[in-house]
């Protein structure tokens, strides 16, 4: 029956037992030489492409954890900065303040001591003024006693001491 399926050939068991030994032997040796190595280049290169893709989560996840930490470092560098600034804003206010109550306590010094010194020139003056007076008035008195005085010899009289007033303001 199957004798005449090649045409010109005749089917032999011993051939086809022959063979069938043959390719048993050969995917054997396939499978010793090739077979084995080839899976285990497979397995390897499986086992490298999930190493490959634990270490980039593994390294996703770092990246995510190190751009938290940045963003926290950056959050509290910037409240630091804000109360460093309202801290020197609170200090320079209060120097501020310190310099302006200086200065009013200064000026209101300088004002009161202005104020004694003006009251003191003030009695100074009075007091020479009434030295003044009273010299003239003993002056006026002893030529009045010295003289007696008509209107022409009492006007020449008030004359001369206005006159002498004059002279002894401008020395």
């Amino acid at each position: 029956m199957f004798t005449h399926l090649i045409v010109g050939a005749e089917f032999n068991i011993g051939d086809a037992l022959f063979y069938a030994v043959l390719f048993l032997i050969l995917m054997f040796g396939i499978k010793v030489v090739a077979w084995k190595p080839v899976t285990k280049m497979m397995q390897d290169r499986a086992d490298k492409i999930s190493n490959d893709i634990d270490t980039a989560e593994q390294a996703r996840n770092k990246a995510v954890d190190l751009e938290k930490q940045r963003q926290d470092a950056l959050a509290n560098s910037q409240e630091e900065a804000g109360k460093i600034i309202n801290k020197a804003q609170q200090t320079g206010d209060k120097r501020r303040d310190s310099i302006i109550e200086e200065a009013r306590s200064d000026a209101q010094s300088l004002k009161e001591k202005a104020q004694a010194d003006i009251e003191q020139q003030k009695k100074d003056v009075l007091a020479d003024s009434k030295n003044d007076v009273a010299d003239l008035s003993i002056e006026i008195a002893s030529k009045i006693i010295k003289k007696s005085l008509n209107a022409d010899d009492q006007k020449a009289l008030i004359d001369s001491y206005i006159e002498g007033l004059g002279n002894n303001e401008s020395n």
